[in-house]
Parts: C-alpha cells; structure tokens; sequence
C-alpha cells in the first residue's frame, strides 16, 4: 500500500535529448553520438569501480506543493527518512517548492523535516518556481542556498487570523450560548459568543508573538536578512527577492537540474500511498466534510 518511487532523472533527461537527436541527426551522426555517449559513461564507470576517479556525487529530488493544512509533510517525513540512510557528505538534496502558506503548526513540522537534512551535514538547496509565500518561505529559507524563478512569489513573513461573529444573529433569534472554561485564556475570540476588548487584546497580542517567533526563525536561517525590512507581510517577486536578499540566484529548478545533471546523479524520490477507489472516494468525502466543517473552526487559527 505504501511505497518508495525513485526515478533517474539523467536518465530521462538523456532520452528525450536523444529523441531529438535522432530526428535532427543523419543516421551516421546519431550512430556515431550514441557510441562516444556509451564509451564515455564505460570510461566513467570503470574509472570510479578502480578507484581512480571519486564517484559521482548525488542530487535527490523532492518536491512539496503546499496546501492550507501542509499535508504534503507526511509523505515528505518519509522521504528524509529513506534518504538519510544512504545520503553521503557529498551528496545533495533539491527542493522543488511550491507554496502559499498555511497552518502554523503544520508548516513548523514541514520546516523542521528539512532541518533534518542540514543537521546530518547534508546540503540543502530550495527551488521556487511559482511561490514560496509565508509558511512556504518559512521552509524555504531552512535552505542553505535558495534559487527561484524571475517571477516567482516569495516573503508574505506575516501571520494573520481572521474569523466571523454570529453572537448578534444568535441574540436576534433568542437563542442562548453558554461557553464554560476554565483558564483565563483558554479562550479568546470566538464565532459565537460576545467578543471583548480584553479577548481581542490577548489574540493580537498572541498575533504578535507567534510572528516575533517566525521572524527570530527566519532570522537564524538567514542571518544576512534585514529581517525588520522584510517580515512586513510583504511579498516579493524573484528578481526584487534577490535584491533584498530572501534568495541567492535568480534561475529555474529546470535549468538548475540541467547544469547538476552533467556532473552528479539526478534521482527524484516520492513516497507515494496506493489506494483503492473505494478508498480514494472515501478520503475524497472525507476531505470534503473536513472543509465544510473547517472552514469555519480554522479562520480562527493563526496561519503563516
């Protein structure tokens, strides 16, 4: 039901190349490119089997498309698992990146998957091709070398909470609420009680604090950030996020691949979960009934 798909990409990359190639080349010169491409890789292999050439270092691909909860985090905990085991120092990981932000909790979990990576010693690069926004900067900038698109979406290190109010509609109709806790801020501003001044304080101020916490974190991993010129909730397209330092090289995930792929082994890794229709359909209602019933509970909870 669960397993580890790796795929060469060299591989891939040299079959489409040679696709073209052979409709662009005369028969001899197809024939005669083939034959010097598989004695080079002979050469290559032999020189690394005898010890007279080190062996080609390895870039392992991972990509995370982001959503409100981050649940891409599940399968990409098992990835860093698989990968840690085998991963030399030389070794390399690529983060294909795509993400708007969502739940606090849930994007600190991502973030802290990758740190994983950095703290065995392995080398971490992020790629950001369309956006990278928030809590998707936030695992960004665990990186130790961004790269993104010209035009792609990058900062948003803000923190906002939003949800509606029902109280006066439920007093308009006479129907009472009662709403027992114990804890002075067990809590704060709810969708139908009567909200207070005091209860609207403690939330901003509650705000503040977890946005205190993902500047000091954007800051750490990126210590030549201005991060009081940054953390505005502002966003950032590419090129002017290279000028202000939240990426390092304004340049897309393919062309990245492409230069790495003549001197280091591509593999892309996804853990993937095999399920049956009847299971799929499940999840599917499942997912449905959570959004109809979360979008009201997760207005109120703080998201990146």
């Amino acid at each position: 039901q669960e397993h580890l798909e790796v795929k060469n990409l060299n591989d891939r990359y040299q079959d489409m190349a040679q696709a073209l190639n052979h409709s662009l080349l005369s028969e001899a010169e197809f024939k005669a490119d083939d034959k010097k491409r598989k004695n080079e890789e002979k050469n290559r292999h032999k020189a690394e089997k005898t010890g007279k050439a080190a062996p080609r270092p390895r870039v392992f691909v991972l990509d995370f498309d982001g959503d409100l909860h981050a649940s891409r985090a599940a399968n990409l905990r098992e990835e860093i698992s698989a990968l840690l085991q085998v991963a030399r120092k030389e070794d390399e990981v690529l983060l294909r990146l795509e993400s708007e932000g969502g739940l606090v909790h849930a994007y600190g979990l991502a973030a802290s998957q990758l740190s994983r990576i950095k703290d065995k010693g392995i080398r971490l690069t992020a790629a950001v091709d369309m956006v990278a926004a928030s809590g998707g900067y936030m695992m960004a900038c665990v990186a130790d070398r961004i790269i993104a698109a010209p035009f792609a979406v990058l900062g948003s290190i803000g923190v906002v909470a939003q949800l509606p109010n029902f109280n006066r509609l439920l007093k308009k109709h006479e129907i009472d609420l009662e709403l027992h806790t114990a804890g002075a801020y067990k809590r704060t501003l709810t969708l139908f009680g009567e909200n207070t001044d005091a209860a609207r304080a403690k939330f901003r101020e509650e705000l503040e604090d977890t946005h205190q916490l993902f500047k000091q974190f954007v800051r750490e991993n990126r210590p030549s950030l201005d991060i009081e010129k940054t953390a505005t909730g502002e966003h950032w397209f590419g090129t002017r996020a290279l000028t202000l330092k939240l990426v390092d090289e304004v340049k897309t995930s393919d062309d990245w691949l492409l230069e790495r792929s003549k001197d280091a082994d591509l593999f892309q890794v996804e853990f993937k979960h095999k399920q049956s229709l009847s299971d799929r359909l499940a999840h599917g209602f499942a997912r449905l009934a959570l959004g109809l019933r979360g979008g009201m509970e997760n207005v109120a909870a703080k998201r990146f």
